[in-house]
C-alpha cells in the first residue's frame, strides 16, 4: 500500500470504531503533514497527529491509546483547520481520549486526565473555576505539592490567584447542564 493511498475501514476495526465514534473520515488523510507542522504543542508530543492518524489506520490501538499526545493535544483546531481533508483533528483527539478512559488504559500523561476531573468538578460544584481551590484539589490527588510552587507564589503575588472565590449566581444553571448529561449518558 502507498502513503497517499485512502485506507479503508475493516469491520471491527480500530479505524472502523474511530470513524464510528468521531464521525470523522480519517482514512482520506494522505499525511501531508500539515496537521503536525501547525501543531503548537508537537515538541511536547511522542506521536504527531499525523503519526496518530497513521497509527489509527493501521489498527495500533495500545500505542495511540497509551500514548502522551492524546492528552497533551490543547483541542486549539489548529490541525482541523489546516487538514486539506478537512478532518477534524481535535474531535478525533477527544474521541481517543474518552476511549482510552473507558478501556482502562494508563494515560500516557497520568496527571492530565486528572486535573481534567478535578476541574470538571469545581465547575459542577461552583459553577465557575476557583484557582486556588482547583490547585488544592489538584495538588491533593497527585501528591506532588512542590512541583510549580514558584510559579504559583508568583502568579499569587501578581493577583492572578486569589485566596477567596468570586460570587456567581449562575451555579444552579451549571448543576442542571450537569444533571441534564448525566441523565443522557446513564439512558
Amino acid at each position: 500500500m502507498s502513503q497517499n493511498e485512502p485506507v479503508i475501514p475493516k469491520e471491527n476495526s480500530f479505524l472502523a470504531e474511530i470513524v464510528q465514534a468521531s464521525g470523522e473520515t480519517l482514512q482520506v488523510c494522505y499525511q501531508c503533514q500539515k496537521c503536525s507542522a501547525g501543531c503548537p504543542l508537537g515538541d511536547a508530543m511522542d506521536l504527531l497527529p499525523n503519526q496518530v492518524l497513521r497509527h489509527i489506520q493501521y489498527d495500533h490501538r495500545e500505542k495511540v491509546l497509551g500514548s502522551k499526545t492524546i492528552w497533551i493535544c490543547a483541542s486549539c483546531y489548529t490541525c482541523s483547520v489546516r487538514c486539506p481533508n478537512d478532518i477534524d483533528i481535535a474531535r478525533i483527539m477527544d474521541t481517543l481520549r474518552h476511549m482510552a478512559i473507558r478501556s482502562g488504559i494508563t494515560p500516557g500523561e497520568k496527571d492530565i486526565p486528572v486535573f481534567h476531573s478535578v476541574f470538571l468538578d469545581e465547575i459542577k460544584s461552583r459553577g465557575r473555576i476557583h484557582e486556588l481551590s482547583l490547585i488544592l484539589k489538584f495538588k491533593s490527588k497527585t501528591r506532588d505539592f512542590l512541583k510549580d510552587t514558584g510559579i504559583g507564589w508568583k502568579m499569587f503575588r501578581l493577583g492572578k490567584i486569589r485566596l477567596l472565590p468570586s460570587t456567581f449566581s449562575g451555579g444552579k444553571e451549571i448543576k442542571e447542564i450537569f444533571n441534564s448529561f448525566e441523565k443522557g449518558k446513564n439512558r
